[in-house]
């Protein structure tokens, strides 16, 4: 159970997969805990339902407002374009970073794993995700497997990455599940 437990989700403005940023967000409401939505920028973010555009949904914090130590916990969810943006953000890379520093549980599905590459996380870690990210996963240090979840915890805090919307069932038992022992 997450009880008491509040927990990041970041994504980009525009970009992020839909169904991979709801269906975690459920499964962390229904565990218990209280998601908070985290972006570059404030107002609304733009979701996507792969390459079309699908709802909005209100951003809580800005990352340049947000204080990791509030929260007990990080997702990333997937999209093509959102994981881009967000590697380009310095903000953004410094408040994943910073994740992984504490010791903090982080999950990530999909084309997500790139953000964490940016923040320089990967390295000796054992990740999934989207099967073209498997050679900027290995060129950064990370050792890339093919199965629906992996969780991670060689490093300073349990990482959990999966690979696609058709394992989202799979990522999210995970993601409550470790987030709850974190």
């Amino acid at each position: 159970m997450l009880d008491g437990k509040t927990i990041a989700f970041l994504v980009a403005p525009e970009g992020v997969e839909q169904v991979e940023l709801t269906e975690p967000w459920k499964a962390v409401e229904q565990a218990g805990g209280t998601p908070r939505l985290v972006s570059t920028s404030p107002g609304r973010i733009q979701a996507f339902n792969h390459l079309d555009k699908a709802d909005h949904f209100a951003v809580d914090d800005t990352v340049t407002d947000a204080d990791p130590a509030a929260y007990d916990g990080l997702v990333l969810p997937g999209g093509v374009a959102n994981p881009d943006f967000l590697r380009m953000s310095s903000d953004a890379v410094g408040f994943v970073r910073a994740f992984f520093e504490a010791g903090k549980p982080v999950a990530a599905i999909c084309h997500a794993p790139w953000t964490l590459i940016e923040a320089d996380v990967v390295r000796g870690r054992t990740l999934t995700s989207w099967p073209s990210l498997r050679t900027d996963l290995r060129n950064a240090g990370a050792t890339w497997v093919d199965k629906e979840v992996v969780v991670d915890t060689e490093g300073p805090g349990p990482l959990v990455t999966s690979r696609k919307p058709d394992d989202l069932k799979a990522f999210c038992q995970t993601v409550t599940d470790v987030l709850g022992e974190g």
